[in-house]
C-alpha cells in the first residue's frame, strides 16, 4: 500500500482499514450460500456469521455506538450476530456489512482523529478505554484483519482458495 502523497494520516488509516474490509469480502467471493453457512471449525461459526459479526459488533458497535454515541434502535440490535438464521439471506448480510462500512466511513470523514469516544461502557471495561478516533480505527483494523485471517483459513479448508495466491 502506498501512503497518501500528502501524508494525510486519516487517509492512510482508512486505506489500511479498507484493505482489510476488502479482504473479508474478497476471500468470500464466489462461495455458495451453503458454503457461507457451513461451520468448518469446531467452534461452529460460519463465514456468514463472521460477516454479520463484523457489521454489527465491529463497525456498528465501535463507530456508531461507542465512538459517535449514536443511539442504536432496538430493531437494529441482533442478540446473536454469529448465528445467521436460514431466512436471512447472504446478500442481506453482505449489504448490512457494506452499509455499516459506509456509515463508519462517514463518521471517520467528519471527525478529527484526536476526538475521544462519545460513549464508553465503563461497567464492561472499567480498566480499558480507547482514547480517540485514531485508536478506534486501529482497533477496528486489527479486529477486521484477525477475522480476515480466520476467513482465509476456512476458505482454504472449504475449497483450497487462498487470498494472496494467484490461482
Amino acid at each position: 500500500m502506498t501512503p497518501p502523497a500528502d501524508g494525510n494520516e486519516k487517509a492512510l488509516l482508512l486505506a489500511y482499514l479498507g484493505t482489510q474490509r476488502e479482504h473479508v469480502l474478497g476471500i468470500l467471493d464466489g462461495l455458495s450460500d451453503a458454503a457461507l453457512r457451513k461451520p468448518v471449525l469446531p467452534s461452529g461459526w460460519t463465514c456468514l456469521g463472521v460477516v454479520r459479526h463484523l457489521a454489527v459488533d465491529v463497525e456498528r458497535f465501535w463507530f456508531r455506538d461507542i465512538f459517535s454515541g449514536e443511539p442504536i434502535d432496538a430493531g437494529d440490535r441482533i442478540a446473536d450476530t454469529w448465528h445467521v438464521p436460514a431466512d436471512v439471506t447472504a446478500a442481506s448480510v453482505f449489504d448490512l456489512y457494506r452499509k455499516e462500512i459506509e456509515r463508519s466511513d462517514a463518521i471517520i470523514a467528519a471527525t478529527p482523529l484526536a476526538t475521544p469516544p462519545a460513549n464508553w461502557p465503563a461497567e464492561r471495561w472499567p480498566n480499558w478505554r480507547l482514547d480517540d478516533l485514531r485508536d478506534t480505527i486501529l482497533h477496528v483494523t486489527t479486529e477486521t484483519a484477525v477475522h480476515a485471517g480466520h476467513l482465509d483459513a476456512v476458505r482454504e479448508l472449504i475449497d483450497g482458495r487462498q487470498w494472496l495466491v494467484v490461482q
